[in-house]
């Protein structure tokens, strides 16, 4: 009885081994599938699901343009934690890289193709370190303003970013390394974008502004911000800024729209109260004066460039002789208007 009973046991443990040889075979079998070929089985139909399931935020990425002008598109990316936000921005910058999907047509990444981003580092000051690889010096020279441009306006979207510096494996760069650009201590948006001057440009008695011209690509409009120098002599910047949108480019720009009347004039000079910019403009700068209907384009261009200073939080509009002014689509402006999603702010 007691070696039947031996049998018995023996016979059941073996049979519990085979089978969890069995099960051990299975896992073993399941972690040697090559890595790639894990996420292909199990992700790559719904990638697009999980991407349009996570939560996503608008960043405002600058790319060259058809026209060779630099200019931002808003995209959406995916929530990233604080700490990778910028690391994010720069690598949808680089040529056939992380962002190549979500580069609008017209456009073109300004990173070339393999640059890494090895490291940040935000110093309190505002200034945010951007170390990459060597990869990076392979742009073609006409590209290098309009990469330390779209790389620094990309980054100081952010609030707390005013001023980038730049270093290629490691090594601080004073120039830029292709064509030798200056970058000295950093680089920051007072340099200006998209630069317009002129063999006349007086420098002691001028100041550089940033204004926004519309364009277009096939169906896509998008706005081409514009860094020309106006005359500091008039007390009132404001006043100045507007009179050099009227103007409109020094000289004649690919695609840029000319939006205002040349008739258009100040009948007032701009005042700025609790971050409001009230403008009046007689009533040549409406498109419609029997309904009082004044351009999307003019207006947007308008709010565009004045909220760029940073004292503006909003502009209010006005026409002479006119109680309620109005948009193409019938909204009347009775309140100040702000740019709202146009840039996106926030820190990081």
């Amino acid at each position: 009885m007691y070696k039947k009973n031996m049998f018995i046991s023996l016979t059941i443990f073996c049979a519990l081994v085979l089978l969890a040889g069995c099960f051990n075979k299975e896992s073993l079998e399941e972690m040697d599938v090559p890595q790639d070929d894990a996420e292909q089985t199990s992700g790559e139909m719904e990638e697009d699901e999980l991407e349009s399931e996570a939560d996503m935020v608008p960043r405002e990425l600058y790319f060259i343009d058809a026209n060779g002008m630099v200019a931002a598109q808003t995209i959406e990316l995916p929530v990233e934690a604080s700490k990778k936000v910028a690391t994010q921005v720069l690598e949808h910058l680089v040529v056939d890289g992380a962002g190549s999907s979500k580069v609008p047509n017209g456009f073109r990444a300004v990173l070339p193709a393999g640059t890494e981003i090895l490291g940040l580092n935000l110093q309190e000051d505002g200034t945010i370190v951007v170390d990459v690889s060597e990869e990076f010096n392979e742009y073609a020279a006409e590209d290098e303003l309009q990469i330390l441009e779209a790389m620094t306006y990309s980054l100081t979207q952010f609030d707390n970013i005013d001023m980038m510096q730049l270093r290629v494996n490691g090594h601080e760069q004073k120039v830029m390394p292709v064509s030798g650009t200056p970058i000295g201590k950093g680089y920051t948006r007072s340099k200006g974008i998209n630069v317009m001057q002129t063999d006349t440009t007086d420098f002691l008695q001028s100041e550089a502004v940033t204004v926004f011209y519309p364009t277009e690509y096939n169906d896509s409009r998008y706005y081409v911000p514009v860094t020309q120098y106006v005359s500091d002599e008039e007390e009132n910047k404001y006043g100045s800024l507007i009179e050099a949108l009227i103007d409109g480019p020094k000289y004649n720009i690919l695609q840029i729209e000319h939006v205002f009347n040349p008739q258009t004039a100040l009948t007032a000079e701009p005042t700025l109260e609790d971050g409001v910019l009230e403008v009046e403009f007689n009533d040549r700068i409406l498109k419609d004066a029997d309904e009082a209907v004044i351009s999307d384009e003019v207006m947007e261009t308008l709010v565009r460039t004045l909220t760029k200073d940073e004292a503006v939080e909003a502009v209010q509009i006005k026409v002479e002789n006119v109680e309620a002014l109005q948009s193409e689509t019938g909204e009347v402006y009775d309140e100040p208007v702000t740019v709202g999603l146009f840039t996106p702010k926030e820190k990081l």
